[in-house]
């Protein structure tokens, strides 16, 4: 039975669930045809219940995907081309996170810094506009607590996904190197 992509790479605990699914599906999205890194990933997966030391999986898995025309250099190469997948996932994500950041935060700041100058308008024009100064200064709190919370809400998905991010990649490294002192 082979173990999902978020099975194998999402058993990190304190990871954030949305970016493994992300990720793990653009891996699978991905999935080179053939036998592959993915596949040998997944064949070391299933063999982890069976309480074998760590050098036996990867040998055994290496031993079986070895029958189906697998090489040391294909495994490592096709490991280093699901790393870019990776890679290109966080610059994509990276952009989005920009693109909300301007459009749910600088719009915010944008609009604060125009009602701050209407204030002063106001205030100038003493009790005429006082009713003027006080709704907009109303609006100003509420803005700012939007855009803290917008701001928050970023940097919590960005953190989430830069933490998932960080442990697929040492995972992967990790396994290189195990692949390339084990086989």
């Amino acid at each position: 039975m082979q173990k999902s992509l978020k099975a194998l790479f999402g058993i990190h605990h304190g990871l954030d669930e949305k970016s493994v699914d992300f990720l793990t599906q653009a891996l699978e999205k991905n999935n080179l045809p053939g036998f592959d890194y993915i596949e040998f990933k997944q064949s070391i997966g299933n063999q982890v219940s069976l309480g074998i030391d760590e050098p036996t999986m990867f040998k055994s898995a290496f031993a079986t995907a070895a029958t189906v025309g697998l090489t040391k250099e294909k495994l490592l190469k096709t490991a280093d081309h699901y790393k870019k997948i990776l890679t290109n996932e966080k610059t994509q994500f990276d952009a989005a996170l920009q693109k909300q950041v301007d459009q749910r935060v600088r719009s915010k700041q944008v609009e604060v810094e125009k009602l701050r100058k209407q204030i002063e308008e106001y205030q100038s024009k003493i009790k005429e506009l006082e009713g003027k100064i006080s709704a907009a200064q109303t609006t100003i709190d509420q803005a700012d607590d939007l855009i803290q919370g917008a701001l928050e809400k970023i940097e919590s998905t960005k953190d989430g996904f830069e933490a998932t991010l960080r442990a697929l990649m040492n995972e992967i490294d990790r396994d290189i190197l195990n692949i390339q002192q084990y086989l």
